[in-house]
């Protein structure tokens, strides 16, 4: 019997009931005949609602002092690794993703608890020296108050803990939206959450639409119950959400897509960037935000790294994503549906390798070593490399999420980094080479948020900033110590003790000296002139 899943606001399930009753049946990639779950979606009014519940319960969140919220990180840290391998079926099940990218994913939300745990004894201010006597300054971070999370389905269930973790910890209450195809693993997170010892309506979770999420953000700011948001997605919807945000003077935290480069030095070990290349483009079906998107070889290497990357393609295992594959299915119909608008970027002057076909995977349109029993029963797709791209091409230009890589020849660095930065997106981009000028340069000229040398431009790692710039975001960062300026707000208390009226920068003490004095040459006890 299929899982019927619903919002659930402080503690309480909320049933969509009536003729106005709409559901998503999500099911599983791989096998789009075997359903996941039916997920009740909401109206933008249960979102409100769920807003202005958390509203109500931030208080007594914040009021828990910070290292015994911490408890409550690592009891989620822990209930997550319990509950592992539970975890990461599920996501395979749901989005596709190959068993041990799962288990990879699931780890991040550990490494998340585990770090965090630890900021709940350190949420830092600071003692400020005062230009008056008998008066001290200080630093607090105080919590945001109520925060909205929506995150896509890709990383149904790490991401999710990249806001969620750090946004609880600092004392603010969450309403979580997650993507609709991956309701199922986002419900187990949920209940993983709750499990911790959150009090009810710390974390609410509402199943909705896209155009309910924002019709409900739009209520719950013109409402007063909504103090942040965060958004994993697009650029298009981001771009929304920030001026939606931008009408209440408020600064949303965007993680938006990505055209993340790499290029291939004259110097690089061509063994080590093949690596980096097939794990970077195709790891995910090309399906991450930080997914390889363009490559960029060096003339002098171009033809000899072309040849072994597109024999790595043709030989590698692509299928089911419960056996030792490179990637499996794409996400849902709908991105394979775009996915199949993006391979109509492909120009005369290109030349398609790594596969015999491109598009579905189908018995007409084989792949030939193709892990599993059907093809046609899930929405796998050819792994497609572009060689000939040109400066100007929609390929080096468009975000694709998919499993296609262009690659351009170029001639040095100044031109790798010009068409690096082409697109506008700044997320993630990566150099092979063992030359520091050649890796210092191009970390420091290319727009990326997070660079890579001699490794893949997908990776983050739990302590270290994640986000982008340009169309990639807007310069807030999730991740280690840096996303606590996402949660919190810094509050100055100055504090004068001295009993009388101290007027900053007027009453300030002075000490006098002899600002003309000069040193007397010894040998004609003659000042120098002036």
């Amino acid at each position: 019997m299929t899982r019927t899943i619903s919002s659930v606001l402080a503690a309480e399930p909320v049933a969509v009931a009536g003729p106005g009753r709409r559901v998503h049946h999500s099911v599983n990639p791989a096998d789009l005949a075997q359903s996941v779950a039916e997920v009740e979606l909401a109206p933008a009014e249960v979102f409100g609602e769920a807003c202005a519940r958390a509203h109500a319960a931030q208080q007594g969140w914040a009021d828990v002092p910070a290292p015994v919220r911490g408890r409550v990180v690592a009891a989620i840290g822990r209930l997550v690794e319990q509950n592992a391998e539970a975890l990461a079926q599920l996501v395979t099940r749901e989005v596709g993703k190959t068993l041990r990218e799962a288990r990879g994913e699931v780890q991040e939300i550990v490494d998340t608890c585990d770090f965090f745990l630890g900021e709940g004894r350190r949420l830092y201010g600071q003692t400020v020296p005062s230009e008056m006597p008998d008066k001290q300054l200080f630093t607090f971070r105080e919590p945001i108050g109520t925060v909205a999370v929506v995150t896509a389905g890709n990383f149904p269930v790490a991401v999710p803990s990249w806001y969620i973790v750090p946004a609880l910890l600092c004392g603010n209450a969450v309403v979580w939206k997650p993507a609709e195809y991956a309701a199922a693993c986002a419900q187990a997170l949920f209940d993983i959450c709750i499990a911790a010892g959150l009090p009810a309506g710390v974390l609410n979770i509402v199943h909705a639409d896209g155009e309910a999420t924002f019709a409900g953000l739009e209520g719950a700011l013109a409402a007063g119950h909504l103090d942040k948001v965060g958004f994993t997605g697009s650029t298009e919807v981001g771009s929304r959400i920030g001026e939606l945000c931008g009408r209440y003077l408020q600064s949303p935290c965007l993680e938006l897509g990505g055209k993340n480069p790499m290029y291939i030095a004259g110097d690089a070990d061509l063994e080590l960037a093949v690596e980096g290349a097939l794990f970077s483009g195709f790891g995910t079906a090309g399906q991450r935000c930080t997914s390889l998107g363009l490559l960029l070889v060096d003339r002098s290497v171009h033809d000899e790294f072309l040849s072994r990357l597109a024999s790595a393609l043709e030989a590698a295992p692509i299928g089911d994503p419960t056996r030792d594959v490179l990637y499996g299915p794409l996400l849902d119909e709908r991105f394979a549906k775009r996915f199949e608008e993006h391979l109509g970027l492909v120009e005369d002057h290109h030349r398609l390798l790594g596969s015999p076909g491109t598009g579905r995977v189908t018995a007409a349109n084989p792949r030939p070593g193709f892990v599993g029993d059907d093809p046609q029963a899930g929405l796998f797709y050819h792994p497609t490399l572009v060689a000939g791209a040109r400066p100007g091409d929609r390929l080096l230009l468009e975000e694709t999420f998919g499993p296609i890589v262009p690659v351009a020849e170029v001639d040095g660095l100044d031109q790798a980094v010009e068409l690096a930065n082409a697109s506008g997106y700044g997320l993630s981009a990566s150099v092979y080479t063992d030359d520091p000028r050649t890796a210092f340069s191009f970390r420091r000229r290319v727009r990326a948020g997070m660079v890579s040398v001699n490794n893949s431009t997908s990776g983050a790692e739990a302590h270290l900033p994640f986000g982008g710039n340009g169309r990639s975001g807007n310069g807030s960062r999730q991740s280690g110590i840096w996303v606590l300026d996402q949660f919190t707000r810094w509050q100055a208390l100055n504090w004068d003790y001295s009993g009388t009226l101290q007027k900053a920068q007027m009453d300030v003490g002075r000490l006098t000296g002899d600002h003309d004095f000069r040193l007397v040459d010894e040998m004609t006890r003659q000042e120098p002139p002036r």
